[in-house]
Order: structure tokens, then sequence, then C-alpha cells
């Protein structure tokens, strides 16, 4: 059974050939993930502090590969919480307010009607 309703056409050649743009997703994934790993590289500097110290016992390398190891990993879960909230975020704008579909025929771009203001 085939739900037409569902099945997003080119308003203006009518076609079935139409793909998500996902732009805002794509833009709210990469500057999520910028800020996200900059903000968790940052945040846990304290924590590479800490890090270090523990790897003092180690001498100079157990210090540098202690202090290292923090900040990278910081800076990774940063990224990665920053993407996904991101992505959510530019879900949402290509949803509502961005032109979040294009025909592959005829090249028009356009934005779905919400689900509430279906007649």
């Amino acid at each position: 059974m085939t739900h037409h309703a569902l099945t997003p056409t080119c308003p203006v050649c009518r076609s079935k050939n139409v793909v998500p743009r996902q732009i805002g997703r794509n833009a709210g994934r990469t500057l999520g993930g910028i800020a996200g790993a900059a903000s968790g590289a940052a945040s846990t500097m304290s924590g590479a502090q800490v890090g270090a110290s523990f790897g003092a016992v180690a001498g100079p390398v157990g210090i540098a590969l202690g202090g290292l190891a923090g900040a990278l990993l910081g800076g990774l879960l940063g990224a990665t919480a920053g993407s996904l909230t991101g992505s959510q975020l530019g879900r949402v704008a290509d949803e509502q307010y961005l032109d979040n579909c294009q025909c592959t025929d005829c090249g028009a771009v356009f934005r779905l009607p919400s689900h509430s203001h279906h007649n």
C-alpha cells in the first residue's frame, strides 16, 4: 500500500523525485561540533591538570601524556555532544523555516507544509 500523503511532490512539475536538503541539520552539526570541541577542550584543561598531576608519578612523560589525554578526550566528547545538539536544532530549522526539499527533475526548492496546515 502506498501512502501518497507521505511522498513529497514537487509543486512546480509534480514529480515524485524529491530529496531532502538538510541544510539546517548539516550546518547545525558542523557548528555544534566546533563549539562543543572548543568548550570540551577548554573545560577539561583543569581535568588535564589533574591527570597530569597523577601522571607525575611516572615522571615528565606521564605528566605530558596525562594532560594530553584529558584535553583530547574532553574535546572529543564535547564535539560529539555539540554535533548531536546542533543536528537536532538544525532539524527543527529545516522542518519549520527553511526550504527543505529539492526536486531532482526540475531543480525547484520548496518547503513541505507542516502537518497542522493540511486541509
